[in-house]
């Protein structure tokens, strides 16, 4: 791979060549994030989940100021990788110019990289895949069951329903303000956020390659995944940028799921400290140069209390976490530039951190959220109502979409009512996709139809449209 074609501002839709780009001195890449920042897909992530659904906090994170932080770090990442690039001449092709060009890409990244998550964070993505595999054997179109009217790769892409592959859907056929392109962002930045470049036939989680762990895109979307991999040179590898936008998120929610456990109550200093003195004694928090966790945590402690701060171990936990997101985007920067050659040639089989001193912090964090936070009584009821909630509405949904242009029966009143709800653009994109496609192909985009406008709601809006559904007053 070579930076000047991974690099590509091309876009489905072209300009027209008119005089506007002569006064406009942005760049591609910068009009892109223009592009992200005023649509409305971006603004609904302030209403959907992080991690605490529906909370009422203005502390707590959403999607969006997620999406932001990830978005930062990943700028900065991409400043420090391209920065040791040209320092010490990994890439004598590389310039400054793309240096600038990969940090703007970065920028847009994260703040579409969830952009195409449903309501209710990751609980949502499980529940809509339970969905399907627990009803397309039973749901009939024409006497048939469902799945067996679909084919293989259709099936597959229900059952293994992801937000990253939605996201590509959304933000490059969805979106509709002109024309079916969506936003009709660059295929760089496109191609960006295909963390998993693999149809949901080719999952493999047994390879050892963490490209193949999760569905990347659509079978309704290949033909805009095979030219944006062919325009940008990937050839099914991973986009190098991905590796960094990725490690990004890693930062991102690993230290805010720490932070937002300690500000809700879940997990305590002492507990926090605990875990990191174990961890830094077994010799796996880092080495004899690396970063010593639990002692700079209790450092920080003392610092508080000679400082007179009123609870000094918030001042501690706190004050450790932005120490922590600096060591990290070390780490992940020295695991792109040490492994360069590696990620340029599409043999790179691991995350940023891997082999780095930051590998086994960040595994204990990830560990230390799920077991305080996530298997938690509190964070279980939640996810039980919610989905009773998404449950209801894929039932209605999903049973109103099955009889939508067909042209061969008449729909039932309630079916009606349910399809006349969804988006008008939505169903717009749908006719435009569908067009001249087979029976079963009309079929799963019409199912596609109904995720998409599911997807679309936020937390607030899929609890109300919920509630009035059900005539809960």
């Amino acid at each position: 791979m070579n930076w000047e074609q991974l690099l590509s501002t091309k876009r489905r839709r072209e300009g027209s060549g008119s005089n506007v780009r002569n006064i406009d001195l942005r760049s591609e890449f910068e009009r892109d994030y223009h592009r992200i920042i005023g649509s409305a897909s971006f603004r609904r992530l302030q209403d959907k989940t992080q991690v605490f659904p529906l909370d009422k906090s203005d502390f707590i994170r959403t999607r969006l100021t997620h999406s932001l932080e990830v978005s930062s770090f990943a700028r900065s990442l991409g400043h420090n990788i391209g920065e040791n690039i040209l320092v010490h001449k990994k890439d004598y092709s590389f310039t400054p110019g793309m240096k600038d060009d990969i940090c703007n890409i970065l920028q847009c990244a994260g703040l579409i990289h969830d952009i195409g998550n449903p309501p209710f964070g990751h609980f949502g993505e499980e529940a809509i895949r339970e969905w399907f595999q627990k009803n397309l054997s039973v749901m009939t179109y024409h006497g048939r069951p469902v799945g067996e009217v679909l084919t293989p790769q259709m099936r597959e892409d229900l059952y293994h329903f992801e937000g990253n592959a939605q996201a590509l859907r959304l933000v490059s056929r969805l979106h509709f303000l002109v024309d079916e392109n969506g936003m009709n962002l660059t295929y760089a930045l496109l191609n960006t956020i295909v963390k998993y470049p693999v149809a949901s036939t080719q999952i493999n989680e047994n390879s050892g390659n963490i490209k193949d762990g999760k569905l990347g895109y659509y079978y309704a979307d290949r033909e805009i995944f095979e030219e944006i991999s062919r325009e940008t040179g990937t050839n099914g590898c991973r986009h190098p940028l991905t590796f960094i936008l990725e490690a990004a998120d890693d930062i991102a929610y690993k230290t805010a799921d720490i932070e937002d456990a300690f500000v809700k109550g879940f997990l305590s200093y002492h507990k926090l400290l605990e875990e990191l003195t174990e961890l830094q004694d077994s010799s796996a928090g880092g080495g004899k140069d690396g970063f010593r966790p639990a002692d700079k945590l209790t450092e920080l402690y003392l610092r508080g209390k000679d400082k007179h701060a009123e609870n000094p171990e918030e001042y501690a936990v706190k004050n450790w976490l932005v120490r922590v997101q600096g060591f990290l985007i070390d780490c992940a920067t020295y695991g792109f530039t040490s492994n360069y050659r590696m990620i340029m040639q599409g043999d790179y089989r691991y995350d940023l951190f891997c082999r780095t001193y930051a590998e086994k912090l960040m595994d204990l964090l990830g560990d230390l959220a799920f077991r305080e936070v996530f298997t938690s009584d509190a964070i279980y009821k939640m996810e039980v109502a919610e989905g009773a909630m998404l449950d209801f509405l894929l039932d209605l949904f999903m049973n109103a979409v099955v009889g939508y242009d067909d042209g061969t029966r008449e729909m039932d009143s309630l079916s009606r009512r349910m399809v006349a709800l969804i988006s008008s653009n939505y169903k717009r994109a749908y006719r435009c996709q569908a067009e001249g496609k087979g029976e079963a192909e009309r079929l799963y985009l019409r199912l596609l139809l109904a995720t998409d406008y599911i997807c679309g709601m936020t937390d607030s809006y899929a609890k109300r449209l919920y509630q009035e559904l059900k005539a809960i007053l």
